[in-house]
């Protein structure tokens, strides 16, 4: 079992490695196994698509920020909203492939994956709303369930959109400029602070 891991675990990381410098599109199974010690019908045994590897990947953003999350929660006995907003925004600007993978077409790389891979990856991020959950309800008592459940259900999909506003490539800063639009770029964490401070209050 614990081969089988550390196999699944490379193909990740080759994954990982690969999607800072390619696009999704870009990326197949072939390019993966050029990564990895071993071939790419090997890769088959772990991951029937490139979306499940993709998944895993996700996944194991998600895990890696909840841990992060989790530090805040036991490091922190209280903390103001405007505290709370600037250790979250360090969470999330240093969770860039996170964000680059919630900024891609979520319906099809669920959609081509196995229902048990689809568990696994959700599992992971049942977690991560768990944990800010767990948050909320240590430092903000203020906050009613309802409040609380309505930051939750607008600071997820408010995530989906830091990615393509603060990440932006020469072309599309080109298009932007020619198009007469007057853009004020921001990093991922100010963004992110911006906008947990506003879903705050």
């Amino acid at each position: 079992m614990e081969h089988f891991d550390l196999r699944k675990r490379e193909i990740i990381k080759a994954c990982q490695e690969l999607y800072q410098k390619y696009s999704f599109k870009e990326i197949t199974i072939k390019l993966i196994s050029e990564h990895t010690s071993f071939s790419r019908p090997s890769i088959y045994n772990y991951f029937e698509t490139k979306e499940e590897i993709f998944l895993a990947l996700f996944g194991e953003e998600y895990e890696k920020w909840a841990k992060e999350l989790t530090k805040i929660i036991n490091q922190n006995n209280t903390l103001t909203k405007d505290e709370f907003a600037k250790l979250l925004a360090h969470t999330i600007e240093n969770r860039e492939i996170l964000l680059k993978l919630l900024s891609m077409n979520m319906y099809d790389l669920e959609e081509n994956s196995r229902l048990e891979k689809l568990v696994e990856f959700k599992k992971f991020y049942g977690d991560a709303v768990h944990t800010i959950k767990m948050c909320l309800d240590k430092f903000f008592n203020d906050m009613s369930e309802e409040e609380k459940i309505e930051f939750l259900y607008s600071f997820f999909p408010f995530m989906f959109g830091i990615y393509p506003y603060t990440v932006v490539t020469k072309k599309q800063a080109k298009a932007m400029e020619m198009a007469g639009i007057d853009y004020k770029y921001y990093s991922i964490y100010d963004m992110a602070y911006m906008g947990i401070k506003k879903l705050l209050g």
